[in-house]
């Protein structure tokens, strides 16, 4: 563990310095390291502790006698705030918010004292299907949803007319409330939600009928959706601000949509790439063709070359899906040739295929090997 610094030396004064000294010395460095100034840094927040911990000694003539007499070891190995961290952020504005008092800063001085928690309604979960056609385009859906509205009589607030409400007699009107412990260290205090007005300030004398004092009441509301490009099944888009609605003129919840495919009669998915299976018969694959084969947008027509095998794959690049991260190319089309062997035959089709195989040009060659279909693959993405 890292051995302490002396307090004087973490505030830059001198061992003489006055009470005045020492707290502009403190608020200096409270200033300078304030996590409203350095926000997710924890080695301000470290040194933000540090002062704090430094002037709680300082600042308190009996702490800093017995500091001046016996350095750490009087503070009982604990210093000003059982250690650096011993007390959490809320405990330091609580203990020293005043230092701090006409700078503006959301977490500064009486503000935090007096600042109420803000209630927020729950989210909503909703599943949207969509066809492959409006994933590879993007589409704006309205959905009818069944949710929290603020009440329209009472303004969310949940006493009659909105108005029916007195200061609460508990906090008086400050949302907290704060309690004090005597310890070997001082006196310390909390500060905690007014368990009666549940941070308000104020509690209903009359409520509102239309929500029985709720704040809320029940609606259905349409609600318009824009579904990116490209979005995969399983994947979550969330609406700011769509859910339930909060009591008290709180924060609306989220609306979170869950993402689901509808199945294609002709394609797969596969992520960004297509999969499609074209049947082909035995002559246009043994003499080559042109030919037509759908995609999301409409038709392409591919080239097969003579002597294509059944389960040889083409690429259609750029016919499959965008991705939802921008840069990313689009996905391909990939089709897959399905040789077709009539399952019944007349019987002259029958003997001009004994005909057929007896020649040559049709004979299977000796040795041959077709690759399989892990083989096709590894070819395509080469």
């Amino acid at each position: 563990m890292a051995e302490k610094r002396d307090y004087y030396e973490v505030l830059g004064v001198a061992k003489g310095a006055s009470a005045d000294e020492i707290k502009k010395a403190y608020r200096k460095l409270a200033l300078q390291y304030h996590p409203d100034r350095n926000p997710g840094d924890k080695e301000a927040e470290e040194k933000f502790k540090e002062a704090a911990e430094a002037y709680g000694v300082l600042s308190d003539p009996e702490k800093k006698q017995r500091y001046d007499q016996f350095g750490h070891a009087g503070m009982g190995g604990a210093g000003g705030f059982g250690g650096m961290g011993g007390m959490s952020m809320e405990d330091i504005f609580s203990q020293f918010g005043d230092i701090f008092s006409g700078f503006g800063f959301s977490g500064f001085g009486g503000g935090r004292r007096s600042q109420r928690p803000v209630l927020k309604g729950s989210d909503l979960r909703v599943t949207l299907k969509l066809t492959l056609e409006e994933i590879a385009t993007g589409v704006e859906k309205k959905i009818k949803v069944h949710k929290a509205v603020s009440c329209g009589d009472c303004q969310g607030t949940g006493a009659k007319n909105g108005t029916a409400m007195k200061t609460c007699e508990t906090c008086h009107g400050q949302g907290q409330v704060v309690s004090r412990q005597q310890t070997i260290l001082g006196v310390m205090q909390q500060v905690q939600v007014c368990p009666s007005c549940h941070g308000s300030g104020k509690t209903i004398t009359e409520r509102c009928p239309k929500c029985s004092g709720k704040g809320v009441t029940y609606a259905d509301e349409v609600i318009s959706i824009h579904i990116p490009a490209g979005v995969e099944a399983g994947m979550q888009l969330s609406v700011s601000g769509k859910g339930n609605a909060a009591p008290q003129g709180g924060i609306n919840g989220d609306l979170l949509v869950l993402i689901e495919e509808l199945p294609h009669t002709e394609f797969q998915r596969d992520h960004q790439n297509l999969h499609y299976t074209l049947p082909i018969s035995y002559m246009d694959a043994a003499l080559g063709c042109s030919i037509e084969v759908p995609t999301l947008g409409g038709k392409a027509r591919i080239k097969i070359e003579p002597g294509t095998p059944s389960g040889k794959l083409l690429r259609l690049r750029g016919q499959g899906f965008p991705s939802v991260q921008r840069g990313m190319p689009k996905g391909d089309l990939i089709v897959y040739l399905n040789v077709s062997v009539p399952k019944s035959l007349n019987k002259e089709e029958k003997a001009l295929l004994e005909k057929m195989r007896e020649m040559p040009g049709f004979a299977a060659a000796k040795g041959a090997k077709e690759p399989g279909f892990f083989e096709r693959m590894k070819e395509y993405f080469r």
